[in-house]
């Protein structure tokens, strides 16, 4: 569960860094926007305007700025507080602009609500209300309090032209940048809501297996007890001179203690697997040694009709075994030799960083619906209970280690399953994928 909050917690951190650099972007737009009409009006349209406190505004701007790229780069986490904090900064400089160039009068005064709309996006509607308040509070101490903006002889006939044209050019500033940057906001808090539901389903499925893990802990000492009695039910029937004089009937008895010794091995590779035994330590091998030992025990309990296999890792790349990745490829062969009992294939190889299983059958294939779902449980076209968790346990223990599987049917009949890994993931002192 804290893995799962601190994953949320960086998705929020990831989506709040993307907008704050719109919003830096945004800014630069308006330090420009305010130079450009500053000098339009003070030069061109000789409308004198206090450029000194102007000027003092638009370079607090411009390091608030710098600074935010500073942390953006430095991948520091971005709180809603923060982001309220720099919208706070950017109303108070608009106050000031409008303050020294005619107030509530000034035609640019509708650029609040642009303020007020990334507000609503970027915000928690607490401080979305609160900087709604502030605006107000700048708007209404506008109306009373300014400094008049004094017009040459050629414009004070025009005052209400000026004022409309003044509009118009703010309407059309802000509709032009409410537009893409808005369009952008929401595509990133759409890909942040998307990867929360993500990791919620990852969540419930790794619950599942928690579960199953549980589940087959339990099943496993359950088991222990009856097969004990069962071994020794054998060996006092093979004493038995009456029953040994039978030829077949010994070698019956000889297979059935073969079996349950096997039955013996998978109860303690679950509970070895799951934590419970610790005598036998860490098994430190190769690639190639584990893939090569994998399929000789794999075989030696399985009898498909051809089986082709080519290991072309390098004897060099050293790893750890581990009982979950041997029994994903059990899982996975065992699929394939019930899909194909004639013919499996088995590939593996070195792709760059990567360890890549491919294990190829010519059965029936996949079913298209089952491809598009691939991982999910009990999704399977066979049609007995429980059927479809192992292909889920193998995506889900892949994923956990860095890896993936892929699946597709090929052209001449059959599947593939596809494993890839990263070696990092094998290799002792390993990353632990998305742990």
């Amino acid at each position: 569960m804290n893995r799962a909050r601190n994953r949320t917690s960086f998705v929020r951190d990831t989506t709040d860094r993307k907008n704050l650099f719109l919003l830096v972007q945004l800014r630069w737009l308006a330090v420009v926007g305010q130079i450009v009409t500053i000098l339009i009006v003070h030069l061109q349209m000789g409308i004198r305007l206090p450029l000194l406190p102007m000027a003092a505004v638009i370079f607090v701007l411009v390091a608030l700025n710098i600074a935010s790229l500073i942390q953006i780069r430095r991948s520091s986490a971005v709180s809603n507080t923060q982001l309220f904090l720099e919208l706070l900064i950017d109303v108070w400089a608009l106050t000031l602009q409008l303050y020294l160039s005619g107030g509530a009068s000034n035609p640019f005064i509708s650029l609040y609500l642009l303020q007020v709309a990334l507000g609503a996006v970027l915000l928690e509607a607490w401080s979305a209300w609160a900087l709604v308040l502030v605006a107000t509070a700048g708007f209404t101490w506008l109306i009373g309090t300014h400094q008049p903006l004094p017009l040459p002889p050629a414009y004070e006939g025009e005052l209400f032209s000026l004022h409309i044209q003044g509009m118009f050019i703010c309407f059309v500033l802000a509709a032009s940048l409410l537009v893409p940057f808005l369009t952008q906001i929401n595509r990133n808090l759409r890909a942040r809501d998307a990867y929360l539901a993500e990791l919620r389903q990852r969540s419930m499925e790794e619950a599942h297996i928690v579960r199953m893990g549980l589940l087959a802990s339990g099943a496993a000492h359950e088991l222990g007890t009856p097969l004990a009695t069962l071994s020794v039910i054998l060996n006092d029937w093979r004493r038995m001179p009456s029953l040994m004089a039978d030829p077949d009937l010994a070698e019956e008895v000889a297979e059935m203690q073969n079996q349950i010794d096997r039955c013996k091995s998978i109860v303690s590779g679950i509970l070895m697997s799951s934590g419970e035994a610790r005598g036998e330590g860490t098994v430190r091998t190769t690639v190639k040694g584990f893939l090569d030992g994998l399929v000789e025990d794999w075989l030696s309990s399985r009898s498909p009709g051809r089986f082709d296999y080519d290991n072309t890792v390098g004897p060099q790349e050293r790893m750890i075994a581990d009982l979950a990745l041997k029994q994903v490829l059990f899982n996975v062969l065992d699929n394939a030799l019930e899909a194909s009992p004639d013919w499996i294939a088995v590939a593996a190889l070195r792709q760059g960083d990567n360890l890549v299983v491919a294990v190829n059958d010519c059965g029936p294939g996949f079913d298209p619906a089952i491809l598009e779902e691939l991982g999910k449980p009990y999704r399977s076209t066979k049609k007995r209970p429980g059927s479809g968790l192992g292909l889920f346990l193998v995506v889900n223990v892949l994923r956990k280690l860095g890896g993936t599987v892929t699946a597709k049917n090929r052209a001449a009949g059959g599947a593939t399953v596809t494993l890839t890994l990263p070696l990092s993931a094998l290799s002792p002192g390993g990353s632990d994928g998305d742990d």
